[in-house]
C-alpha cells in the first residue's frame, strides 16, 4: 500500500492543481492569496463553514458563509449574538440544530481559551470534538484546513471515492474503521490541507455519485470498482427503509386587528427555536378543520374558526415525509398560552420577515402576503 499511496497521492495532487476548486473564500488568506504549505489560516471563518458544509453542499453553502462573515465576522461576536438572530442568519440552511451548536461552541472556546497554552483555537482533532456538533470528520476538515496539519477526513463524497477506489462490497458505514484507516492511510503527510479538499473536490466533481466522469479521474488505473466494469454499483447502499408520511393541520390565526399568531418551537430536536405556525398531525378519519382546532386547543389553549385553505405543500425531511394542510383562522376566544412551546407572539404580517421559520413556512407566509395584497 506505501507504494501505490504515493502514487496515488501525487497523481490526485497532480490533477487538483489543474482542476480543482481553488477560489473557497475560507481556504485563502484575507488578501486572496492561497496559503503556502504549512501556513495556518484564520480557524474562524474555516470553523464556520465547515458546520454549515455537513449535509450540505458547497454551492449552497457559499452565500450563507458570506453574509454569516458579514454580520458576525469574529468569534467574539458569534458568541455574543442572540439565538434569534444566529437562526434567522442560518434561515433556509437546514439542520438548525447546527446553527445552535455553532453559537455554543464560540462560548466553550472563549471560556476555555485561559485553560489551552496554545491559545483560542484547539491545534488537535481530539481539542475540536470537545465542541458540541463536531464530529470526527468535522474536525479533521478543520485541523487539516486551518493549520495543514495532518488529520484524515471521511465525509460522503471521501466515502463514496474510497468505497469504489477498493470496489468495497458493503455499505461503508458498516466498516467505519477500515475507511477511516484508508483515508489516513492516503493522507499525505506533508500537504494535508492540499489533500483532503482533492480528495473531496475528486468526489465532488468527477466521482460522482451517478455517472461518474471515470474518463477524467486521476485515480481511474488504480480503482477496483472501474475495472470491475460498474462503477456506479459503488458504493454498496443498505436496504432503504420506508419513510413515515404525516399531514400535518395548521392554522393561520388573524385576530381582529389583522395580527398572526406564531409561536416559536422548543429549542431541542430538528428545527428547536424557530418559530411556525400552529399546527399538529390529523389523525386516522379526522377531519382536518377538526386537527386545526384540537390542535390550537391542546397546544395554545384557544378557540378558533376555520376558514378557506390557504395552501397545501409537502417537505420532505430525511427521517419523513410531511404534507401541510394551511387554513386561515379567526381566533374567536382564549388568550394564547404556550403550552407546547417557548413562547406565543401576535405580530403584524409585515413583521414576519424578522422570524426565523422553517423552510416549509416560507411558502406559508408568501401565500399569506399574496391573499392579503389581493383583498
Amino acid at each position: 500500500m506505501q507504494a501505490e499511496g504515493a502514487a496515488l497521492r501525487r497523481q490526485l495532487l497532480e490533477w487538483w492543481e489543474r482542476h480543482g476548486r481553488h477560489d473557497i473564500p475560507w481556504k485563502r488568506l484575507p488578501d486572496g492569496r492561497p496559503p503556502a504549505p504549512g501556513e495556518a489560516l484564520d480557524p474562524y471563518p474555516v470553523y464556520v463553514a465547515e458546520v454549515m458544509l455537513q449535509q450540505t453542499q458547497l454551492a449552497v453553502v457559499l452565500p450563507y458563509w458570506r453574509r454569516w462573515m458579514e454580520r458576525l465576522p469574529v468569534l467574539e461576536a458569534l458568541a455574543g449574538a442572540d439565538e434569534h438572530d444566529v437562526l434567522l442568519l442560518w434561515q433556509g440552511l437546514g439542520y438548525y440544530a447546527r446553527a445552535r451548536r455553532l453559537r455554543l461552541g464560540a462560548i466553550q472556546l472563549l471560556e476555555g481559551r485561559a485553560e489551552r497554552q496554545s491559545g483560542l483555537w484547539p491545534r488537535t482533532v481530539e481539542g475540536w470534538l470537545a465542541l458540541p456538533g463536531i464530529g470526527r470528520s468535522t474536525a479533521g476538515s478543520i485541523v487539516a484546513s486551518a493549520f495543514d496539519l495532518p488529520a484524515p477526513i471521511l465525509d460522503g463524497n471521501v466515502a463514496r471515492v474510497l468505497s469504489r477506489l477498493i470496489a468495497h462490497p458493503g455499505p461503508p458505514k458498516r466498516q467505519q474503521a477500515r475507511f477511516w484507516w484508508l483515508s489516513e492511510s492516503l493522507l499525505d503527510p506533508q500537504r494535508p490541507r492540499a489533500f483532503n479538499q482533492a480528495l473531496m473536490d475528486l468526489g465532488a466533481t468527477i466521482c460522482t455519485p451517478r455517472r461518474p466522469a471515470c474518463g477524467s479521474c486521476p485515480w481511474q488505473d488504480h480503482c477496483a470498482a472501474y475495472a470491475a466494469g460498474d462503477p456506479g454499483r459503488f458504493p454498496v447502499k443498505d436496504t432503504a427503509r420506508a419513510v413515515p408520511f404525516q399531514v400535518i393541520g395548521v392554522g393561520v390565526v388573524r385576530d381582529e386587528g389583522g395580527r398572526v399568531l406564531i409561536d416559536q418551537r422548543l429549542p431541542e430536536g430538528l428545527l428547536g427555536g424557530l418559530w411556525e405556525f400552529p399546527g399538529g398531525k390529523q389523525e386516522p378519519g379526522e377531519p382536518i378543520a377538526a386537527t386545526i382546532r384540537r390542535e390550537l386547543r391542546e397546544e395554545l389553549a384557544i378557540e378558533v374558526e376555520v376558514g378557506e385553505e390557504l395552501i397545501t405543500l409537502e417537505h420532505a425531511y430525511s427521517h419523513k415525509r410531511l404534507r401541510f394542510v394551511v387554513h386561515l383562522c379567526r381566533w374567536r376566544s382564549g388568550e394564547p398560552q404556550p403550552l407546547a412551546s417557548q413562547q406565543v407572539r401576535w405580530v403584524e404580517p409585515t413583521e414576519l420577515a424578522s422570524y426565523p421559520f422553517p423552510a416549509a413556512n416560507a411558502r406559508i407566509i408568501a401565500a399569506l402576503q399574496d391573499r392579503i395584497a389581493a383583498g
